[in-house]
């Protein structure tokens, strides 16, 4: 499979002078901001897209704007591409860089700039973890929103790149939602401020085109964060339905009947087994698909919107419902949503997919993707975002078999190609990566795909920012 998705070819001029380009990027950064040796390269060959590795040039690691303003002039000036990496931890192979590329590491600028509880806003490199800034605030009853399953690792950074979401972005939105301001380098180092503590900007929302950008507009090196006050409590409540297509609708009439929790996420039979093999979190056992459902506020708000959902689950057969009743349960709870990936990889190697599709169509794909899954021979563990349609079905795989791992990468390719058909998009919050730069046609007409090229070759005319990424390599404009 390392050989299915191609890369474009390394420049020769750039490979040939590795060299001279090491020598000159020692003498921009310091001895530890920049690693050159094969053997400690290694580290940096791959992300969380495991099936495709390659080397890259160099891997320059800052710690000021300014230091990755200096390599970004430099790696300009003479044409050497540029791989922007956070935690490593895209699913989509958004940080796997290539032999002419210098990775540009951000993990060395890690600072918490400021809290300004006043005006409920941090600013804080990019190289701090996603946790980070919730944990950093807790004491004084804020969090921040987005949760990403890998937030203990993730960056915000990287958040940004592939505007990241997480359970409980249902009620608080993405990461665009909760995005004030950034500081970026530009490609010839130009150092750019957008957005800052005010609600709104003046001028154009470039910083709307920045969230999403996977690294290909620029480096953000800093951003200014929404926080945002502690409910009053919160409870999560499990519902177990016989089936997944009973518990897809009833996800579907709980959001058309104007109810928003503040997260619904959805389990199939065999994710609530993987899951609760590692977590002992007291999933039921005994049913087909499992809501996580937690609802926020006081007791009374609680109650009542909890029993508005009972009375729809109840119009699908729910055959558990079961209330957390201790912090430690709800922990628990969390803890076995948010394992599922690495519970997984316990059993078996997967290829994690992320498609979006509109509510009413939850059912529907469910049914769909197991028999896709079962004509490749295949298993499948569903376990998403299920309040806002971000799927994230987990096809299970031998990574050893070659066989196999194409059979299930051409799984996951039909899997976002019945996404795309039932009405929804190729991506949530994993990005598009080298993932699905080829399936862009799929969702996309040749005009479209025409004017996004366009809005990033001004940005890059040379595309020099992650040039393997996102586009297919046929149809782009001459850099």
């Amino acid at each position: 499979m390392s050989d299915a998705i191609p890369f474009l070819a390394p420049r020769a001029d750039v490979l040939a002078r590795r060299a001279r380009i090491v020598a000159d990027l020692a003498d921009l950064l310091p001895p530890e901001c920049l690693i050159h040796e094969t053997r400690e390269l290694v580290p940096f060959e791959t992300d969380a897209f495991v099936s495709y590795r390659r080397l890259p040039l160099a891997v320059a690691l800052p710690r000021t704007t300014a230091e990755v303003a200096a390599v970004m002039r430099y790696c300009h000036r003479y044409g050497i591409p540029v791989v922007p990496r956070g935690a490593g931890t895209s699913l989509s192979g958004g940080a796997i860089p290539q032999e002419d590329a210098v990775v540009l590491g951000l993990s060395k600028m890690n600072s918490i700039l400021e809290i300004d509880l006043p005006n409920r806003v941090a600013v804080v490199q990019a190289g701090v973890t996603n946790l980070n800034i919730s944990e950093s605030v807790s004491a004084d009853g804020f969090f921040y929103a987005p949760d990403p399953s890998s937030q203990l690792a993730c960056t915000i950074g990287g958040n940004i790149g592939m505007n990241s979401g997480g359970a409980h972005c249902l009620k608080y939105g993405v990461t665009t939602n909760n995005l004030l301001g950034v500081r970026m380098v530009l490609v010839d180092g130009t150092v750019i401020e957008l957005g800052g503590k005010a609600l709104d900007a003046a001028g154009y929302d470039l910083l709307g085109l920045v969230c999403g950008h996977e690294g290909q507009l620029g480096i953000v090196t800093e951003a200014t964060v929404r926080l945002i006050a502690k409910p009053e409590g919160a409870r999560p409540v499990l519902f177990g339905f016989e089936s997944s297509e009973e518990a897809g609708a009833c996800v579907a009439d709980v959001i058309a009947a104007g109810i928003i929790p503040v997260a619904i996420e959805f389990m199939d039979k065999p994710a609530i087994e993987i899951c609760e093999a590692f977590a002992h979190a007291g999933y039921p056992l005994d049913v087909g698909a499992l809501l996580i459902v937690e609802v926020e506020g006081s007791e009374a708000e609680m109650d009542a919107t909890l029993k508005d959902i009972v009375e729809i689950a109840r119009r699908h057969a729910v055959k558990t419902v079961r209330e957390c009743q201790s912090a430690t349960e709800a922990a628990l709870i969390w803890k076995g949503r948010k394992s599922a990936f690495g519970a997984t990889g316990r059993i078996a190697d997967y290829i994690c997919m992320d498609g979006t599709v509109p509510l009413s169509q939850l059912s529907h794909v469910l049914k769909k993707t197991t028999e896709i899954v079962d004509h490749y021979g295949l298993r499948v563990a569903n376990v998403f975002h299920a309040g806002d349609g971000n799927m994230h079905p987990l096809i299970l795989f031998n990574a050893n078999d070659p066989e196999d791992a194409a059979r299930a990468e051409a799984a996951g390719n039909d899997i976002l190609k019945l996404c795309v058909d039932a009405g929804g998009c190729l991506t949530g919050e994993h990005g598009v990566g080298i993932e699905k730069r080829d399936l862009m046609r799929h969702q996309y007409s040749e005009a479209d795909l025409a004017q996004q090229m366009a809005v990033r070759a001004a940005f890059d005319p040379g595309w020099l920012l992650n040039p393997s990424k996102v586009f297919p390599l046929e149809g782009r404009p001459a850099a």
